[in-house]
């Protein structure tokens, strides 16, 4: 059963994170609340932990995951940035974003678009996540968590853990964004495909 964890949403204690940092740098597996709802989360290179992450959502070989990063300089490590996408992902960071770019080799394989060898990079505007991914000192693998059958990711901690509770080792409460999901941004063929329209402004891909 998950270690469930209520932590503050504007001043998340130390002590806390810390808690759950230690769960997720031995293995496991856990559901936080972001910027645009709950979200599953290991550590980039948790086999395992992406295979628990696929049986709860359902999802295939060909799920996108997406990388929640602290700040810029972590995500321009793991995908390859032309001047154009340079400019515009850091002037629109942190924000209600999701931007589908090519790895670079600092990413696991497990962990790309089998065929495109791409994934999706965050830098959510979201305190707790901010937080957390700090204190990890390494971004998070991260999938929205929607259950099979629905189209939007849960809300409620105390939902999830309720839901989900057995199939995880750490459920945090708190509290989620309230403007919903994020815009998509493909720049991995070059120009910009706008691919959902979602809380992020989208005049800078439809002029």
């Amino acid at each position: 059963m998950a270690k469930y964890i209520d932590i503050h949403p504007e001043n998340p204690q130390v002590r806390l994170l810390q808690q759950v940092v230690q769960v997720l740098t031995v293995g496991g597996v856990a559901a936080i609340p972001t910027d645009s709802g709950y979200a599953l989360v290991c550590t980039m290179g948790n086999k395992d932990g992406l295979e628990r992450i696929k049986q709860i959502r359902q999802v295939g070989d060909k799920h996108h995951y997406t990388l929640l990063c602290h700040n810029f300089a972590q995500l321009g490590k793991l995908v390859v940035l032309d001047n154009a996408h340079f400019r515009t992902i850091k002037a629109l960071t942190p924000g209600a974003y999701t931007f589908i770019l090519k790895a670079t080799k600092e990413v696991p394989r497990i962990t790309l678009h089998p065929k495109k060898a791409t994934i999706g990079v965050r830098i959510p505007q979201h305190v707790f996540t901010q937080a957390l991914v700090q204190e990890m000192g390494e971004p998070l693998i991260s999938s929205s968590l929607i259950l099979p059958g629905s189209e939007e990711a849960l809300h409620y901690g105390w939902l999830v853990n309720d839901e989900l509770g057995h199939l995880l080792d750490v459920v945090v409460e708190g509290v989620v964004g309230t403007e919903g999901v994020t815009t998509v941004v493909d720049f991995s063929s070059g120009e910009p495909e706008l691919v959902r329209v979602g809380a992020g402004d989208t005049s800078l891909f439809t002029s």
